[in-house]
Protein backbone atom coordinates (compact mmCIF):
# COMPACT_ATOMS: atom_id res chain seq x y z
CA UNK A 1 0.00 0.00 0.00
CA UNK A 2 1.29 3.72 -0.54
CA UNK A 3 1.74 5.99 1.82
CA UNK A 4 -1.31 7.95 1.20
CA UNK A 5 -3.94 5.05 1.15
CA UNK A 6 -2.53 3.88 4.29
CA UNK A 7 -2.80 7.32 6.24
CA UNK A 8 -6.30 7.34 4.40
CA UNK A 9 -7.16 3.81 5.36
CA UNK A 10 -5.53 4.49 9.32
CA UNK A 11 -7.66 7.71 9.36
CA UNK A 12 -11.12 6.11 8.58
CA UNK A 13 -10.43 3.12 11.07
CA UNK A 14 -9.40 5.64 13.72
CA UNK A 15 -12.58 7.45 13.42
CA UNK A 16 -14.99 4.22 12.72
CA UNK A 17 -13.53 3.15 16.50
CA UNK A 18 -13.69 6.28 17.97
CA UNK A 19 -16.99 5.97 16.83
CA UNK A 20 -17.08 9.43 14.14
CA UNK A 21 -17.46 7.47 11.03
CA UNK A 22 -18.67 10.93 9.46
CA UNK A 23 -15.67 12.85 10.28
CA UNK A 24 -13.69 10.19 7.84
CA UNK A 25 -15.54 10.83 5.03
CA UNK A 26 -17.14 14.06 4.16
CA UNK A 27 -20.61 13.93 3.17
CA UNK A 28 -20.75 17.43 1.33
CA UNK A 29 -19.83 20.95 2.16
CA UNK A 30 -17.69 20.98 5.67
CA UNK A 31 -20.42 22.56 8.08
CA UNK A 32 -17.61 24.43 9.77
CA UNK A 33 -16.74 26.72 6.90
CA UNK A 34 -19.53 29.60 6.45
CA UNK A 35 -21.50 29.82 3.61
CA UNK A 36 -22.89 33.84 4.41
CA UNK A 37 -20.42 36.65 5.11
CA UNK A 38 -20.32 39.40 7.73
CA UNK A 39 -23.30 42.15 6.25
CA UNK A 40 -20.45 44.71 7.81
CA UNK A 41 -16.51 44.83 7.08
CA UNK A 42 -14.84 44.63 8.56
CA UNK A 43 -16.12 42.22 10.84
CA UNK A 44 -18.03 43.90 13.50
CA UNK A 45 -18.31 43.73 17.62
CA UNK A 46 -20.87 41.40 18.52
CA UNK A 47 -22.82 44.36 20.80
CA UNK A 48 -25.59 42.65 22.11
CA UNK A 49 -26.33 38.37 21.42
CA UNK A 50 -28.62 36.53 19.88
CA UNK A 51 -31.45 35.84 23.29
CA UNK A 52 -34.88 34.08 22.13
CA UNK A 53 -37.60 34.25 24.36
CA UNK A 54 -39.00 30.94 25.94
CA UNK A 55 -42.43 31.50 24.24
CA UNK A 56 -42.85 33.30 20.99
CA UNK A 57 -45.32 36.02 22.73
CA UNK A 58 -42.28 37.13 25.13
CA UNK A 59 -40.04 39.82 24.86
CA UNK A 60 -36.27 38.96 23.74
CA UNK A 61 -33.83 39.64 21.69
CA UNK A 62 -34.26 37.66 18.12
CA UNK A 63 -31.15 39.15 16.71
CA UNK A 64 -27.74 39.92 17.09
CA UNK A 65 -27.15 43.63 17.47
CA UNK A 66 -23.71 44.64 15.31
CA UNK A 67 -21.02 47.65 15.50
CA UNK A 68 -20.56 50.11 16.35
CA UNK A 69 -20.22 51.30 13.15
CA UNK A 70 -20.78 54.71 11.37
CA UNK A 71 -24.07 56.79 10.67
CA UNK A 72 -24.75 56.22 6.87
CA UNK A 73 -22.46 53.13 6.81
CA UNK A 74 -22.07 50.70 3.80
CA UNK A 75 -24.46 47.24 4.89
CA UNK A 76 -23.94 44.20 2.83
CA UNK A 77 -25.80 40.77 1.58
CA UNK A 78 -24.62 38.34 3.74
CA UNK A 79 -25.55 35.64 1.10
CA UNK A 80 -27.52 36.27 -2.41
CA UNK A 81 -31.17 36.67 -2.25
CA UNK A 82 -34.41 38.28 -3.05
CA UNK A 83 -35.62 41.61 -1.25
CA UNK A 84 -39.39 40.56 -0.30
CA UNK A 85 -39.52 43.69 2.27
CA UNK A 86 -38.01 47.27 2.20
CA UNK A 87 -40.13 49.61 4.13
CA UNK A 88 -40.47 51.23 7.73
CA UNK A 89 -42.20 49.15 10.79
CA UNK A 90 -42.66 51.61 13.47
CA UNK A 91 -40.12 54.17 13.02
CA UNK A 92 -37.01 52.06 12.09
CA UNK A 93 -36.41 51.41 8.09
CA UNK A 94 -36.11 47.66 7.54
CA UNK A 95 -34.93 45.32 5.05
CA UNK A 96 -35.46 41.58 4.19
CA UNK A 97 -34.03 39.13 2.38
CA UNK A 98 -35.05 35.98 1.37
CA UNK A 99 -31.96 34.02 1.05
CA UNK A 100 -33.72 30.36 -0.08
CA UNK A 101 -33.97 27.28 1.95
CA UNK A 102 -37.02 28.97 4.35
CA UNK A 103 -33.87 31.29 5.20
CA UNK A 104 -35.00 34.81 5.58
CA UNK A 105 -32.74 37.96 6.91
CA UNK A 106 -33.92 41.80 7.93
CA UNK A 107 -32.05 44.46 8.77
CA UNK A 108 -32.63 47.53 10.78
CA UNK A 109 -32.26 51.00 10.67
CA UNK A 110 -31.12 50.34 7.36
CA UNK A 111 -31.67 52.83 4.24
CA UNK A 112 -32.03 51.37 1.21
CA UNK A 113 -32.82 52.07 -2.61
CA UNK A 114 -33.91 48.12 -3.20
CA UNK A 115 -37.20 47.11 -4.31
CA UNK A 116 -39.37 44.29 -3.70
CA UNK A 117 -38.54 41.68 -5.92
CA UNK A 118 -34.79 43.04 -6.34
CA UNK A 119 -32.34 40.23 -6.54
CA UNK A 120 -29.27 41.02 -4.36
CA UNK A 121 -25.50 38.88 -4.59
CA UNK A 122 -23.73 38.11 -1.42
CA UNK A 123 -21.46 40.97 -0.87
CA UNK A 124 -23.32 43.26 -2.48
CA UNK A 125 -24.12 46.71 -0.89
CA UNK A 126 -28.28 46.62 0.35
CA UNK A 127 -27.75 49.98 2.10
CA UNK A 128 -26.55 52.56 4.69
CA UNK A 129 -26.83 52.29 8.55
CA UNK A 130 -29.00 54.43 10.27
CA UNK A 131 -29.06 55.68 14.24
CA UNK A 132 -31.96 54.50 16.29
CA UNK A 133 -31.62 51.02 17.51
CA UNK A 134 -28.31 50.81 19.77
CA UNK A 135 -28.85 53.87 22.35
CA UNK A 136 -25.69 55.73 22.02
CA UNK A 137 -24.23 54.26 19.51
CA UNK A 138 -24.92 53.29 15.56
CA UNK A 139 -25.31 49.68 15.13
CA UNK A 140 -26.80 46.91 12.80
CA UNK A 141 -29.83 44.86 14.36
CA UNK A 142 -29.30 41.34 12.25
CA UNK A 143 -32.39 38.61 12.70
CA UNK A 144 -32.63 35.51 10.67
CA UNK A 145 -35.81 33.10 10.84
CA UNK A 146 -36.14 29.61 9.07
CA UNK A 147 -39.99 29.59 8.40
CA UNK A 148 -41.44 31.93 11.14
CA UNK A 149 -38.54 30.53 14.05
CA UNK A 150 -36.04 33.11 14.97
CA UNK A 151 -32.39 31.53 14.78
CA UNK A 152 -28.94 32.40 15.92
CA UNK A 153 -27.41 35.07 12.44
CA UNK A 154 -23.63 34.04 13.91
CA UNK A 155 -23.97 30.63 13.25
CA UNK A 156 -24.20 31.49 9.29
CA UNK A 157 -21.11 33.58 10.02
CA UNK A 158 -18.91 31.57 12.65
CA UNK A 159 -18.76 28.04 14.01
CA UNK A 160 -20.60 28.46 17.19
CA UNK A 161 -20.12 24.99 17.95
CA UNK A 162 -18.79 24.29 21.69
CA UNK A 163 -15.16 23.12 21.70
CA UNK A 164 -14.77 19.39 22.28
CA UNK A 165 -11.59 17.97 23.92
CA UNK A 166 -10.61 14.61 22.12
CA UNK A 167 -7.91 12.27 23.23
CA UNK A 168 -4.48 12.57 21.74
CA UNK A 169 -4.13 9.10 21.24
Amino acid sequence: MTALKLSLTTLIVSAIVAGNASAAVPAGPDPRVPRWSWPLSPKPSVLRTFDPPDKPWLSGHRGVDLGPTPDGGPVVAPSEGVVTFAGVVVDRPVLTIDQGDGLKSSFEPVTSELKVGDAVLKGQVIGAMRAGHCSGATCLHWGVRRGEDYVNPLGFVSDTRPSILLPLS
